[in-house]
């Protein structure tokens, strides 16, 4: 297959994607010691697809194609990305989930954040050192849009995984929802009065590797390392190879002490990587089966498959069966058992605590809206990030920032602590940009909140599991714990989409006077604010005359008045 992106390298070449539906195999037989900078040229365009075999939809490609190129690269190498906006009709954004952009936080990528949005016709470059290995992913991070299409893995090759003498090959595999409509239908139906449960629109089908005919080719004897990434929109997925157990080595970029599992669950972004040793025996062929979580559905549509099938195929001559097995209840390994590799201990006491209860509720208009606290996300009019570095010593002040971004500010190494309750009967799968947290606690569902939990310390785990995206329990709690070591903008948000549309983000000014000091602004990225007419200085409102005055910012409608 031919490469539709080109990569200059400067030391090896990277390896071409072998068809069989998007799936990457790769014979990385020699890695290079010293770092290169990989470059990827991306022209974002639409694209016609149907990978459930039922409908033809506009699809957002890259370079013509869909599904969208994996990116590879190895820690250490710097990565480029030139981004050529071809859509035509609206702007767009690249964010690099789970990469922490450490001194790189102005290439994080959401749209009035840490950037402004990239026009149609426009170009935009993402450069920065990648210092993580593991798997990871790319999506766009602007109204809603990457379930369109816009979303692939990113792998960081780690030539010294502690893993590496356990396997002979590596399997990237993406597991998602898919829509038949596109998003922004979907969610302007779903933002609206005629919406006023707050229903999240229900996908069409699930997808393994952007299809559903799957097949992964085994050799007897050998051991895969798959690398798997939840690349959907909402549905948290529940996944299986039948006849096979799954050794867990990684979970969202973060190494694990191995862990045997069964079935495991992956929330929308979250990654898991796990080691498959094929069998001896070449008589049969086993499925790899997907189930999306139901229980995230207000109601079930009657046509409705919510299980998408692959294949672990040892001879291409025997039947592809359907699942033997269709667990009722599901088990799936509990992350919180799962012991980083690098056995780090609870960080100390923190500097800060934190406090957010999870809402969801109708505002003025009658539609539905999601809160933190009191508080629903709307973005700023100068991007965050701009606010920053144009602020000088008001930097530290949140009200710069506005009141509707939920502003945190936190102090350089802080020991920060987030204590989640969620006052709604769904799941959330929460993620902090820029960091990996420790998950030092997790209620069961129903728990109420924190505070009535008489959780102490003594609770906490001592070597706490940590990963970037972790999933709150149906009105549970949760506490997370990371050291604000990386200068930045970072978002916090739940990770279902249509949550961050209706609001369910704030946002961590972590170090603002350290940003101050050590980042620039490429022209590049001052380019796209002037062609899309954001101004790219002074507080959320736009005012850099009056810090302090905030008349103007964009405000959520007002709520209905109680009685």
């Amino acid at each position: 297959m031919t490469h539709h992106h080109h990569h200059r390298r400067n030391s090896s070449a990277l390896p071409g994607r072998m068809g069989l539906a998007g799936l990457t195999w790769l014979f990385w037989h020699t890695f290079v010691a010293r770092a290169a900078t990989v470059t990827y040229d991306f022209n974002i365009t639409w694209v016609t697809a149907n990978p459930d075999g039922m409908a033809d939809r506009p699809t957002i490609g890259i370079n013509g194609h869909w599904p969208i190129p994996t990116i590879h690269v190895n820690v250490g190498d710097q990565l480029v990305v030139n981004v050529l906006n071809s859509l035509g009709d609206v702007s767009t954004s690249l964010h690099f989930h789970g990469l922490f952009m450490r001194s790189a936080a102005h290439m994080d990528g959401p749209v009035s954040v840490t950037q402004c949005p990239i026009p149609p016709g426009e170009r935009f470059t993402y450069n920065f050192t990648v210092d993580q290995p593991g798997t990871y992913w790319y999506h766009s991070h602007i109204h809603g849009q990457y379930p369109d299409g816009l979303r692939g893995p990113l792998i960081v090759h780690d030539p010294e995984t502690p893993f590496k003498d356990m396997y002979d090959e590596e399997v990237v595999m993406t597991v998602s929802d898919w829509y038949h409509e596109q998003m922004h239908g979907l969610l302007s139906w779903f933002m609206s009065k005629a919406n006023p449960t707050g229903a999240e629109p229900v996908p069409n089908s699930a997808l393994l590797n952007d299809t559903q005919n799957l097949t992964v080719p085994l050799q007897p004897g050998k051991t895969y390392l798959f690398r798997m990434v939840n690349i959907g929109a909402f549905a948290g997925q529940y996944v299986w190879f039948e006849g096979h157990n799954m050794t867990i080595v990684e979970v969202d970029g973060v190494y694990t002490h191995p862990a045997e599992a069964s079935m495991i669950y992956l929330s929308a972004a979250q990654r898991c990587s796990f080691l498959v040793t094929a069998r001896n025996d070449t008589s049969a062929n086993f499925p790899i089966v997907a189930s999306m979580d139901t229980d995230l559905f207000d109601k079930l549509p009657d046509d409705l498959n919510w299980n998408v099938t692959g294949w672990l195929v040892y001879d291409s001559a025997q039947p592809l069966p359907g699942p033997a097995v269709l667990y009722d209840p599901f088990d799936p390994f509990d992350d919180m058992g799962l012991v980083p590799w690098d056995n780090q201990t609870l960080l100390g006491e923190p500097d800060q605590t934190i406090s957010l209860d999870v809402i969801m509720d109708n505002l003025g208009d009658g539609a539905n809206y999601a809160f933190f606290n009191n508080i629903t996300y709307v973005a700023p009019k100068v991007p965050t990030l701009y606010t920053v570095l144009t602020a000088g010593s008001y930097a530290t002040d949140p009200a710069v920032y506005g009141t509707y971004t939920h502003p945190f500010v936190l102090e350089k190494d802080q020991v920060v602590d987030i204590v989640l309750n969620n006052l709604d009967p769904g799941k959330h799968p929460f993620h902090l940009h820029g960091h990996a947290f420790q998950v030092i606690w997790r209620s069961q569902d129903e728990a109420g909140t924190f505070a009535d939990s008489n959780v102490t310390a003594a609770d906490f785990a001592s070597v706490p599991m940590k990963r970037d995206t972790v999933v709150l329990r149906p009105n549970g709690n949760m506490v997370l714990r990371f050291k604000a070591d990386n200068p930045g903008v970072w978002l916090f948000h739940c990770h279902i989409e249509w949550h961050v549309q209706s609001g369910l983000m704030a946002t961590f000014v972590e170090a603002p006077i350290e940003m101050q000091k050590t980042l620039t602004i490429p022209q590049d990225h001052l380019a796209v604010c002037e062609k899309a007419g954001v101004p790219t200085a002074g507080n959320a409102a736009g005012n850099s005359v009056d810090w302090l005055d905030l008349k103007g910012e964009r405000t959520p409608p007002a709520r209905l008045p109680e009685g």
